[in-house]
């Protein structure tokens, strides 16, 4: 067929797909070339996880075909696109924590001997050689629990090599990942790509994009509305193409002025690994306070140490004076603490309940009419957090599962903002979001600001971190090694604080 002539390992001809009334795709075209990497772009809800879907037959498609590998396929679900050489590895890590890593690579696929019974022996064998390969150094039989996100990452994308696909999906891989282990990754995809081996690279981090992709395409509102070689284009138009405007600047003048002290913390230590040692800072009234560090340094436990829902050993945090060492997460929002964590699915959102559920759940005092829930002032304060937030929805009450990942970040932060938290802790909290919606975060943090909140943001992202903040603490194997006025330090500067306890 023409498409195999061309070199395409991929060929996705005039896909549609709607739910209900709403048309997510369009009509889509999109090829991916042999042995090439794919970026794939757009914003939050413009239809790129639904393609995905609709490819490994997780979605049934409307309309249009596929071609891979020369033939015309439609999948009926993961498995059996993964049987037949095309991989993904999703962003939110689906992975048995309580099992080894062993038990998560062959997890459906369990080697057998002559008995019949299941050749650990084998499997050791195999995984050793495969992250030989792959250059990784990783504890076998550790359970996947004990391990960082960015190491669980790591183990679901060398699972997805060891099918031998054709064609592997990565969405948003790097979200966790350091610098390091970033350069790893990349160095991983090259060889990939230099065996043949084709990649569907989905991300919102252009700078990687251009760094790693041969061609970008992207998608808005359901249809895909470039596909270029990246040296053919460049960031003003990837940003143009997604958002169907142009952005001046990747981040709003941080233009608040902090005032006095209000929060202070002094001489924080953690009972259990990992150990935070001796960390003392302060934030002052209406103050962007950044946390940077690498992966491990010890910065999401320093917020849950905070928010009482890891324990001190030693150490007291005060507010306006008061003492504010929390018992648990409920005496911390008590008191005016609000925290988006890491991991949206996991410790931020109830994945079986719909927007409503999940915008009031940490305020349902404030929806009583009398003994009762009013489900009208619930239903009316989602409907104005979702307009606060423009997340792209049906309304109140569709499931939260059905929203795109950097829409169910804007439900998480709806739900806080109805408590008009006092001090706002964040982390990560523009993970998996697209460049307008960062932007519409970036202005909402600095309006909080500006009204006089405390607040302190942790990202891995380092022109995110210089881009939006007062001051930055600097953390590194569980020690601060330093805090610095962002108008005057460097990318240089963090790194090298960031290695100081290494």
């Amino acid at each position: 067929m023409a498409d195999k002539e061309a070199n395409n390992v991929l060929s996705i001809r005039s896909m549609c797909k709607s739910f209900g009334r709403n048309r997510v795709l369009d009509h889509i075209d999109l090829d991916v070339k042999e042995g090439s990497i794919m970026g794939l772009m757009g914003e939050n809800g413009a239809g790129k996880s639904t393609m995905m879907k609709c490819l490994f037959g997780t979605y049934k498609k409307d309309e249009g075909t596929i071609f891979f590998d020369g033939k015309e396929v439609n999948f009926s679900g993961p498995k059996n696109a993964l049987e037949n050489g095309v991989a993904m590895v999703h962003q939110e890590l689906n992975q048995c924590l309580e099992r080894n890593v062993l038990d998560n690579l062959f997890l459906g696929r369990y080697p057998k001997n002559s008995l019949g019974v299941v050749d650990e022996a084998r499997m050791k064998r195999e995984a050793a050689d495969l992250f030989r390969r792959l250059n990784m150094t990783v504890n076998l039989t550790a359970p996947m629990k004990t391990m960082s996100v960015s190491s669980r990452q790591m183990v679901e994308i060398a699972k997805a090599i060891s099918y031998d696909a054709k064609l592997i999906v990565l969405d948003e891989p790097t979200s966790s990942l350091t610098v390091r282990e970033v350069n790893k990754l990349f160095e991983m995809m090259r060889n990939l790509k230099a065996q043949g081996i084709s990649l569907v690279y989905i991300s919102h981090k252009m700078d990687e994009v251009f760094e790693i992709c041969d061609q970008v395409s992207v998608l808005r509102d359901g249809k895909l509305v470039m596909t270029k070689d990246t040296k053919d284009t460049n960031m003003d138009e990837l940003i143009a193409a997604m958002v169907g405007r142009s952005l001046d600047n990747r981040f709003p003048p941080v233009d608040n002025t902090p005032g006095d002290v209000v929060l202070s913390v002094q001489h924080l230590s953690t009972k259990f690994a990992p150990n935070l040692k001796d960390i003392t800072f302060d934030v002052r009234e209406g103050e962007i306070f950044g946390l940077y560090g690498l992966v491990g340094a010890g910065r999401s436990e320093l917020l849950e140490t905070m928010f009482g829902v890891r324990t001190r050993a030693a150490g007291r945090v005060y507010y306006k004076g008061r003492l504010m060492n929390f018992a648990n997460a409920r005496d911390a929002m008590d008191h005016g603490f609000a925290m988006i964590t890491e991991e949206r699915k996991s410790t931020g959102l109830f994945l079986e309940g719909d927007l409503t559920f999940n915008t009031t759940i940490t305020n349902l005092e404030h929806y009583k009419s009398g003994a009762a829930l009013s489900k009208d002032k619930m239903v009316k304060a989602t409907a104005n957090e979702i307009n606060v937030m423009h997340t792209k929805c049906m309304g109140p009450s569709d499931a939260i599962t059905a929203l795109s990942g950097g829409n169910q970040q804007k439900v998480i932060f709806g739900k806080w903002l109805e408590r008009d938290p006092a001090v706002f802790m964040m982390d990560e909290p523009t993970r998996g979001i697209d460049v307008g919606a960062k932007y519409e975060i970036y202005e909402l943090i600095i309006k909080m600001a500006k009204m006089g909140k405390a607040i302190i943001v942790v990202s891995s992202e380092m022109p995110e971190i210089l881009g939006i903040t007062n001051r930055i603490g600097v953390m590194s194997n569980g020690r601060l090694a330093g805090i610095v006025n962002t108008k005057q330090t460097g990318q240089e500067e963090l790194l090298r604080l960031s290695a100081k306890y290494l």
